[in-house]
């Protein structure tokens, strides 16, 4: 039986509906009015075998906002149906790796019913430096040049908004790291969507050993 769930969220500002199902093939259609999000979706729906069906209207004469935080909204309600009340049987934690030129993306999840998102850097790779050597600064200084990146008007910022939305309403603990950040957003953004999808679709996956079973010593995921 396939693990499948609506998408739907309607307010003033936004309208979204779709459908997922954990258990596909890959199969996305897609139709935001943030072209680069859409990208971004394909990647993660792809490299996960998540069936994404979304489309999506919003107030972007505004902004962008309202818009990307909602689809992450919207998307962390529809797994957490998905997967149903006791994620039974399914694997609970993931990781994974999706390297782009120096640049690695690495995540880590925990469907644990607990939101929490952080992102972490180490090493970072600019035009300033190249043929110079290696820069290794702090955490505070990699970020805050991420945050100076743009790729179509979408922003670190956003991407921010985006998986914070996405991680409190799954209910999943979700980490990441940028291993040698490029001065290209849309290089490091691309390693954390499909490092997210193939995280996801390891952790939502069904051991057999724990068949009928929450993924928990306490017996609830809440």
């Amino acid at each position: 039986m396939q693990r499948k769930a609506p998408i739907q969220r309607k307010s003033k500002e936004t309208q979204i509906e779709g459908s997922i199902n954990v258990d596909g093939a890959g199969i996305t259609k897609i139709k935001t009015p943030i072209g680069f999000l859409n990208h971004m979706l394909d990647l993660f729906a792809f490299h996960g075998y998540f069936d994404l069906d979304l489309s999506v209207t919003g107030d972007t004469h505004i902004d962008i906002h309202h818009t990307n935080e909602d689809i992450g909204i919207a998307l962390g309600n529809a797994f957490k149906e998905a997967l149903g009340k006791e994620k039974s049987g399914i694997k609970r934690f993931g990781y994974a790796y999706a390297p782009m030129e120096s640049t690695v993306g690495f995540c880590v999840i925990d469907i644990s019913g607990r939101g929490y998102f952080s992102i972490n850097t180490s090493g970072l790779k600019t035009a300033a430096t190249e043929g110079a050597d290696k820069l290794y600064p702090t955490m505070t200084q990699s970020i805050d040049l991420l945050k100076k990146q743009t790729q179509e008007g979408y922003t670190f910022s956003y991407f921010e908004h985006f998986m914070e939305s996405f991680a409190h309403k799954l209910g999943a603990t979700l980490s990441f790291t940028i291993q040698n950040p490029s001065d290209d957003l849309h290089t490091n953004l691309e390693t954390m969507f499909k490092s997210l999808g193939l995280a996801l679709d390891q952790a939502t996956t069904i051991d057999p050993r724990r068949e009928g079973q929450v993924p928990s010593t306490k017996g609830i995921i809440d």
